[in-house]
């Protein structure tokens, strides 16, 4: 049997935040499940970097990790932190930087 989990260690407690590390000047991404309907993935940003603006075809819901994060959906511009979620409608014009570095999960439901 395939799993559709990948990259993390099933039947055992993990630390999200713990399972991806910050590089300096990158952005670091693991994937976690990837499937037609929906994906899952964690992504570390050091200090000044960023994901441009853009458009996806899903939901995508940003869960903070560690650290803070600018988010720009559309006109709104939010600092989300450590503990705190936001989605990113689809269709929706999207994009993050990192004024301090912080580590995220964003899962991408799809329609």
């Amino acid at each position: 049997m395939n799993n559709l989990v990948k990259n993390i260690e099933f039947s055992k407690v993990l630390n999200l935040r713990d399972l991806i590390s910050y590089q300096e000047n990158q952005v670091i991404s693991r994937t976690i499940a990837q499937t037609p309907s929906a994906n899952i993935t964690l992504f570390s940003l050091d200090k000044g970097e960023g994901i441009s603006s853009h458009v996806t075809s899903g939901d995508a819901v940003v869960q903070i990790l560690d650290g803070t994060a600018e988010i720009t959906i559309g006109d709104n511009v939010f600092n989300v932190k450590e503990n705190e979620t936001i989605v990113m409608p689809s269709g929706v014009p999207h994009g993050l930087e990192a004024h301090e570095k912080f580590k995220m999960l964003l899962t991408v439901v799809k329609h």
